[in-house]
């Protein structure tokens, strides 16, 4: 009877202890190919980051997430709460195509543009190489005691880490205040914001708390996103994964020996020397398979291609591949729920595209006071409304006034005859409209109330207006 394999890896995570102690991982500094690819994504994608809540289209917030104020800034966009449908439809699409991309390519995006990712592993671990040394010094720091070179380096890597930590809590601010209002707090002094400054000092400490000491256990235990890898990953999906026919071949993995031809012992091409395992950020296995804790970042990849050139075997045993074209040497097959997927995914587009189309700057909306009817004045009928105009764009409305379309009627503003609304404001306020009964052919009539701006007009409103059934 054959010994079945061992799967108890799959019981724990690499970074728990058997006593359920936080094992901390030490990272062997990656390099090769993928490593520069991935160094060259991540400075783009952190340039990015850093400069979208400071850049501006057409007096717009290319990103912002106010979400106390239920304001958001998606490329250049302002949706208020009024488009709230279409920014759950924007966040759909997203979710939709990260689902895709995951049923495809597996957890790529956590290795490459996930920011938490990106953080750790191409600015705070670097730091942490910079100052502390490669894998080996960085075990050896942390076992001896705590003298002087060891106090010096860690003060040092922790105080640019809070510094760091600092700078991301303000543009994580950013896109969620308005980088005018960071850039306000800043000129006025922080006495002045003291809430705000309280948030800072907030989102410093959760920075620095993932970044300095929680780290990897992100992608592990609170990201949700792994979890749904067991959902959407089949034998179709590419993945970075150890082509374990390869590797194993007849008699298993082995320590390799020059003199012997492993061809003719049977060993596989894989020589046990583990320096996959010591440059995983994670602390896996590859070679045990599809693993949750696995975010494809690459750099086992580079880590073997390095070995095997180094003793004169191939490359790509350690590879973007599916299980079906390692295990039955089958070629990438776009499958149906593939298909399914982007079929979805494009409807959502389409909708989107058309709602965004059919999305005007300016809503008005004119409504009858809840509670009242109509009122006699002579041998007219006067109804009263609240009116909401909301300006989404980035030029202020200094002159707005209102005309009623296809219909003879007096329409007036209760207080300010000069409506002002300014850029990403709102203006609410009443009128009333009075209209000849003898021109009212029913208890319910349509009407079209045009809102201009000077002489532009800017929106069309309609609304109802009440009148009696009968007429003496």
């Amino acid at each position: 009877m054959s010994k079945l394999p061992d799967k108890s890896f799959r019981d724990t995570i690499g970074t728990i202890d058997e006593e359920g102690h936080r094992k901390f991982i030490f990272p062997k500094k990656p390099s090769g190919r993928f490593y520069e690819y991935r160094k060259w994504v991540s400075y783009f994608l952190l340039i990015i980051l850093v400069a979208n809540p400071f850049l501006k289209i057409n007096g717009n917030q290319f990103m912002m997430f106010n979400v106390l104020e239920r304001r958001f800034n998606i490329f250049g966009f302002p949706f208020w709460p009024q488009d709230f449908y279409l920014f759950v439809i924007s966040m759909i699409v997203g979710v939709v195509f990260v689902i895709l991309f995951t049923v495809i390519f597996g957890r790529i995006f956590c290795g490459w543009i996930c920011p938490q990712t990106i953080f750790l592993e191409m600015v705070f671990r670097r730091i942490e190489y910079w100052i502390e040394g490669d894998r080996g010094a960085q075990i050896r720091l942390e076992k001896q005691e705590w003298n002087a070179e060891k106090i010096r380096k860690k003060a040092f890597k922790w105080s640019i880490f809070l510094i760091i930590s600092f700078a991301i809590a303000n543009v994580f601010l950013a896109y969620l205040i308005s980088s005018d209002e960071l850039i306000k707090m800043i000129e006025e002094g922080p006495e002045n914001h003291m809430s705000t400054l309280i948030s800072l000092f907030i989102f410093t400490g959760v920075f620095y708390f993932i970044f300095a000491w929680f780290r990897e256990q992100v992608c592990i235990i609170a990201c949700p996103y792994g979890r749904l890898q067991g959902v959407l990953l089949d034998n179709k999906s590419i993945n970075v994964a150890y082509d374990f026919v390869r590797g194993e071949k007849e008699s298993g993995r082995a320590k390799f020996n020059k003199q012997e031809n492993r061809a003719v012992t049977g060993k596989g091409d894989c020589i046990d020397c583990k320096q996959c395992v010591n440059v995983c950020p994670t602390g896996i296995d590859i070679r045990n398979g599809t693993q949750l804790e696995c975010v494809n970042c690459t750099a086992c990849i580079d880590e073997c291609d390095a070995i095997m050139d180094g003793v004169g075997l191939p490359k790509g045993l350690i590879r973007f591949a599916s299980e079906d074209e390692i295990e039955k040497n089958s070629k990438f097959k776009f499958t149906a729920r593939m298909k399914g997927y982007s079929a979805v995914l494009f409807i959502l587009i389409g909708i989107l595209a058309g709602l965004l189309f059919l999305r005007t700057d300016v809503e008005a909306v004119i409504l009858r006071l809840p509670g009242q009817l109509f009122q006699h004045k002579g041998d007219n009928i006067s109804n009263i409304y609240t009116f909401k105009i909301i300006n989404k764009t980035s030029n202020d409305f200094n002159d707005i006034h209102f005309k009623l379309v296809g219909i003879k009627g007096t329409l007036k503003v209760v207080g300010e005859q000069d409506l002002k609304v300014p850029k990403q404001g709102m203006r609410n306020g009443t009128l009333f409209i009075e209209i000849n009964q003898n021109l009212l052919e029913s208890d319910k009539t349509k009407l079209e109330i045009e809102v201009y701006d000077s002489n532009k007009k800017i929106e069309t409103s309609r609304t109802s207006f009440l009148s009696p059934r009968s007429f003496d």
